[in-house]
């Protein structure tokens, strides 16, 4: 299955797929035991990289859309 990432509104990257996940210091995450996976896109989660659901108690608004990325 190709990877698929949807952006929920005012809420997580919702990843799913096999996909390989390395945090700041170049280790693997093991991810094999989640086939759908919730990142956190607000920065307040306790559990960083994965979303807690903390971003309704912050009030996170994101952007509506995703931007055009410059080439």
């Amino acid at each position: 299955m190709a990877v698929k990432i949807t952006i929920r509104p005012n809420g997580p990257y919702v990843v799913e797929g096999e996909v390989e996940l390395i945090d700041v210091d170049g280790n693997r995450i093991d991810t094999s035991d989640k086939p759908r996976t919730a990142l956190c896109r607000c920065g307040s989660s306790v559990t960083k990289p994965y979303c807690d659901g903390t971003h309704n108690k912050v009030g996170f608004q994101a952007a509506e859309v995703a931007a055009a990325q410059k080439k």
